[in-house]
């Protein structure tokens, strides 16, 4: 075990560089001068552009940006934004909030979604099966920017159960609206991938042989389907986690939660490369690690994948 999670951290490097490298080209490489864009419609003076262009780094050539960008990741320096506020204190303020709110949904996940799947997978052709089969592709339908303001609408300005919107970020209650809204398309999926998985190995020839062998029913599901029905769920839910935490710009500009999709959005608007390349990088290494740490449990969920 030891030795394949060396293995992977080190394949991880490659992929790392590679991702920062595509994502710092495309930020970099845009159409406009940042620096411009700090001014509006205001006249610039040359001289304090040009002391602005090299501060920022961007009078170098672009592998030498490139360079000194991954130099200031190793000492876990992010750089500074065009405000002069530095990325790793603004990144220290959105990314709690986003993490809080992305656990809130995969939360949810876990205890709407897989339950779902089960009882969906277990009952096939059912009254129960046939009602989460339309729930789950009703919601799937649905664009998230509907979903949330749907959701806004009848818990926040009819029912007023909560804030329409998020006026504190450190308090979990208002953003269990936000989070359910977040977890909505993914939950689905869950539901769904959960279901098709225990289809397929209710048929296989263990689930037959540990009945035949008078296995209670519970031990049967609990121990052996469950199991290894989960091992996609595992996949899936593992790089999930870090697409909800990217990818929750619409559900955070729906209910102003100040997190780091509606940091990210106004960065790209603004131009704002350091910031962007900064929180797009954290993304990266959050998708690696839960990436590894998937592979991980596969051991646990399957005795019979073992890591030499």
């Amino acid at each position: 075990m030891g030795s394949y999670v060396i293995r992977r951290v080190l394949q991880m490097i490659p992929v790392f560089l590679g991702a920062t490298l595509l994502i710092f080209l495309m930020v970099y490489t845009l159409p406009g001068d940042p620096i411009a864009a700090m001014y509006g419609d205001k006249a610039a003076d040359p001289a304090q552009v040009a002391s602005l262009r090299h501060q920022f780094y961007l009078d170098q050539p672009l592998w030498k940006q490139y360079l000194h960008y991954m130099n200031n990741i190793l000492h876990l320096d992010f750089g500074t934004s065009f405000t002069g506020r530095s990325v790793s204190s603004i990144m220290a303020d959105a990314f709690p909030v986003t993490i809080r709110m992305a656990l809130i949904a995969f939360f949810f996940e876990i205890v709407v979604g897989l339950p779902l799947g089960v009882l969906s997978g277990l009952k096939r052709g059912s009254v129960a099966d046939t009602l989460v089969l339309l729930l789950t592709l009703l919601v799937i339908s649905i664009p998230v920017f509907v979903l949330g303001y749907i959701a806004q609408t009848v818990f926040a300005t009819n029912l007023g159960w909560v804030t329409p919107t998020v006026q504190d970020s450190t308090d979990i209650t208002q953003l269990l609206l936000p989070g359910a809204v977040l977890a909505a398309l993914s939950l689905a999926y869950v539901a769904r991938l959960t279901r098709t998985s225990i289809g397929e190995n209710l048929r296989a020839d263990y689930i037959r042989t540990a009945t035949a062998k008078g296995l209670p029913r519970r031990t049967i599901i609990v121990r052996h389907l469950l199991r290894n029905s989960l091992i996609p769920v595992v996949t899936f839910l593992g790089t999930d986690l870090g697409a909800l935490m990217g990818g929750a710009i619409v559900t955070e500009g729906i209910f102003n939660v100040k997190g780091v999709g509606n940091i990210l959005y106004r960065a790209i608007g603004q131009k704002e490369g350091p910031t962007v390349v900064g929180i797009v990088t954290v993304l990266v290494i959050v998708y690696l690690v839960a990436s590894l740490l998937v592979d991980l449990l596969y051991a646990v969920l399957d005795p019979r994948i073992r890591y030499a």
